[in-house]
């Protein structure tokens, strides 16, 4: 098991493949992520790692943490993290800055943060309640979630009861991301589709927990030692070779045969169609002579 990284989230974009196909993506940004603590079984009774992010200033830090971040020579941090290790093979040196090139094009990941807060919401907007009616005896509660309590037993509100409250903020994780293309020297990563949170939020990004690879670089890739973990880096707007996709555009022959026969089908159909519009035509015919007859009775 590897470390992991906290990263901000910069925003969404996208990229191109080879064949002209897009792909959705979220950036997100490796903020000075240095290694600022090691977590012992000897000492502590388990091993882990502290990663540290982005830049806080100097009173926003209390001074217990100014000075653990003092005897590890590291600048004041805006965020930190413990990530669990199998054993101490996974320990990174302290004050090693952690690279966007950790991770791999192709990879999954796993990756936690925030949600977008949305305030104190009703019923109706927080659980998909379908509110009251418009009209016949509903008087300014149209929106309201109704009534929530039973009778004189049991005289209370359930726990959990839906009803209307805060909404969003909540930490979710989303599972198996891919990472299709990384920028080490902007310290970026660029994850396909959306993650939790708004942007300028802080993730935890690690490697996915479903997923096994056994090409990842252990125990990390830093700053110190990426050059042995160099590869060569798509063009500007695209995605790494190793994040494409191919579409399928072979059709087996079961298939085929099953739209033959929904196009003969569909032809045979349209053919009888067709032939009644023309019967119909033909009746329509007798019409005029009709009542041409019927004029000239009236005319006598």
């Amino acid at each position: 098991m590897r470390t992991g990284v906290i990263a901000k989230k910069v925003g969404m974009t996208r990229l191109f493949q080879e064949d002209g196909r897009h792909v959705p993506v979220t950036v997100l940004a490796l903020e000075d992520c240095q290694v600022t603590a090691h977590r012992t079984a000897e000492r502590d009774g388990y091993v882990a790692l502290q990663v540290g992010s982005g830049e806080a200033k100097h009173k926003n830090v209390a001074k217990p943490q100014r000075e653990a971040f003092g005897k590890a020579e590291v600048p004041l941090k805006m965020r930190v993290a413990e990530f669990r290790l199998d054993d101490e093979e996974g320990l990174l040196p302290v004050g090693a800055r952690i690279s966007a090139e950790h991770f791999i094009a192709g990879q999954k990941v796993d990756i936690t943060g925030h949600t977008q807060g949305k305030g104190f919401a009703g019923a109706m907007k927080r659980w998909g309640f379908g509110g009251l009616r418009a009209t016949h005896g509903v008087s300014i509660s149209h929106r309201s979630h109704g009534s929530t309590g039973n009778r004189q037993d049991p005289g209370r509100v359930f726990k959990g009861k839906k009803m209307a409250g805060h909404m969003g903020d909540r930490q979710r994780t989303q599972q198996n991301l891919e990472i299709v293309r990384t920028d080490a020297d902007r310290g970026l990563l660029f994850v396909k589709g959306s993650v939790p949170g708004a942007k300028n939020g802080w993730l935890i990004v690690r490697d996915s927990v479903k997923v096994e690879h056994a090409d990842l670089p252990f125990p990390g890739v830093m700053y110190r030692n990426r050059e042995e973990f160099e590869h060569k880096e798509a063009d500007a707007g695209m995605v790494e070779t190793a994040a494409e996709h191919e579409v399928g555009t072979e059709v087996d022959a079961e298939l085929q045969e099953k739209l033959l026969k929904e196009q003969e089908a569909g032809a045979e159909a349209d053919t009888g169609s067709d032939s009644d519009t023309g019967a119909s035509d033909d009746t329509t015919t007798d019409t005029p002579a009709a009542d041409t007859g019927s004029d000239e009775k009236k005319e006598d």
